[in-house]
Parts: structure tokens; sequence; C-alpha cells
């Protein structure tokens, strides 16, 4: 079938950053889905997007036939399984930008550092920098767990709306791990209060008897991240935490504009 002219004059147009215009515009259009929930209508990306419809059907015509993008039997378009495999290796690498940044914060502060993510509805390690301390924390890299009960849980979910949190905990229920486990969703809920007004959170002993974390978030991170410390509930006192959650916040700014200067 012949080419029209718009569609090899707008493959080719390059943006003014020195990017292939259509390339850009098919990136945006899989973002603005992603913000929409990861299914949306052609209408709703051009109001959105500001491109004309048939800027968008075609775009998502290529998308559909590479497996980024599915249509859905009422018209609709999703994400397509193909990006499952991308995101699992970007949130692998994620980790792994991320080391350097957590060994410093092993380095000043002597406790385990570790980075993890909001998958799904589970919270998941993705890296990890052991305390050089004989007695420290590990956690196994790849380890799921159930955000209410954990430090970057709560960090993660402060910038939840607290609807969809309730919605989350009805899933995944709020088992006890220890006796100091929340497990109320209004529990839960004030802890996310007290997590947006500190700017930082603590798992004090309610994953694990004896063990105390402190969390924030990376901020602007490509996808939802948290880094956290931990370490026996004897070092990492309220005294200790006064010292460390300013150099936690500070590494995590500094990886938040690592990963944007990167492009990641």
């Amino acid at each position: 079938m012949p080419t029209s002219s718009a569609s090899t004059t707008d493959s080719a147009k390059s943006s003014a950053g020195g990017g292939v215009q259509s390339l850009e515009r098919a990136f945006d259009l899989l973002e603005r889905m992603a913000d929409a929930g990861g299914e949306v209508g052609l209408s709703e990306l051009s109001a959105t997007s500001g491109l004309p419809l048939p800027t968008i059907h075609r775009l998502m015509r290529t998308l559909v036939s590479c497996g980024y993008v599915r249509q859905q039997p009422n018209r609709r378009y999703a994400l397509g399984p193909r990006l499952i495999r991308l995101g699992e290796s970007a949130s692998r690498l994620l980790g792994t930008w991320a080391r350097p940044y957590l060994a410093r914060l092993v380095e000043e502060t002597g406790e385990t550092a570790n980075m993890a993510l909001l998958d799904g509805d589970e919270i998941v390690y993705v890296a990890q920098v052991p305390s050089k301390h004989s007695m420290r924390m590990f956690t196994e890299v790849g380890r799921r767990v159930l955000p209410h009960s954990t430090g970057v849980g709560k960090a993660l979910l402060a910038g939840v709306p607290d609807d969809e949190v309730r919605a989350l905990l009805s899933r995944t229920g709020m088992p006890a791990t220890t006796e100091k486990t929340i497990t109320t969703p209004d529990g839960f809920l004030a802890a996310l209060a007290d997590v947006r007004q500190a700017g930082f959170a603590v798992d004090d002993n309610e994953q694990e008897i004896g063990v105390r974390c402190l969390a924030v978030c990376v901020p602007d991170s490509p996808t939802a991240a948290a880094i956290s410390i931990s370490g026996p509930a004897g070092r990492v006192t309220e005294a200790a935490t006064e010292k460390i959650v300013p150099v936690l916040q500070q590494v995590a700014q500094e990886l938040s504009q690592a990963l944007a200067s990167s492009g990641a």
C-alpha cells in the first residue's frame, strides 16, 4: 500500500530536540495511557494530547502491530503485553543504577540500604547493599511483601489517594506479621498522614520484631520508588533517626536527579 505524504512527513520530521517526532508522540501516548489506568479511547487521547484523531489512529495502529498496544472488543485501546518484558528489565536496571547511592547510605548510616518499588498491590525489593556490621538486616532482592507492614510501603502509599489505599488494603488484607503490625485501614491511613507531615516513613518492629526501618520516596522517579535503611532497633533509635533521615532525603534527591539526567 502506498504511504501517504502526511505519514511520510510525520515520520521523517525531527523535533526541536533532535528526536523523531513520531517516536516522541508514540511514547507520549503510551504514557498517557498509563496515566489513565492502561485503557483509553481515541477521543480521550486526542483531548489530552492535542493531536488530531488521524495522527493518533496511525500511531496506535503501529503500536498495535508491534504488540505494545492492543485493541479491546469495545474498540478502546489498552497497553499491550510486550511492555511487560520492557518494564521488568527496566525495574532490574533501576536497582542497578541505585546501588552506588545505596552504598553511600551504608557508608553514612552504617545500616543496610534498600530500594523497593510498588508492583501492583505488593512491594518488591529491587536492590540492597548490606551493612558492614556483623549484626545486620538482610532482605533478598526480588522479595515481595504487603505494603502495610513496611516503611517503604508507607512511603510509597503516602502519595496515593486514601480511597485507592483503602481499595488496595481490601484486596490484600492486613495480616499481622508481628504484634506491632497495623491491621486496620483507619490506623494505616493515620500512619500515612504522619508520613506526609514528617517527610519519611517508619517501620517500628512491624515487619519483624527487633528491626526498625526508615524510608523515603525517590522524588519524580520514572516509576514510584522508595529507598530505606534498616537495622536493629537498638541502633536505629529515635536519636539515630534524627541523623539518618536527612541523609536518606539527600540521597533520594540525588538519585532522582541522576535518573532524570540519564533519561531513565
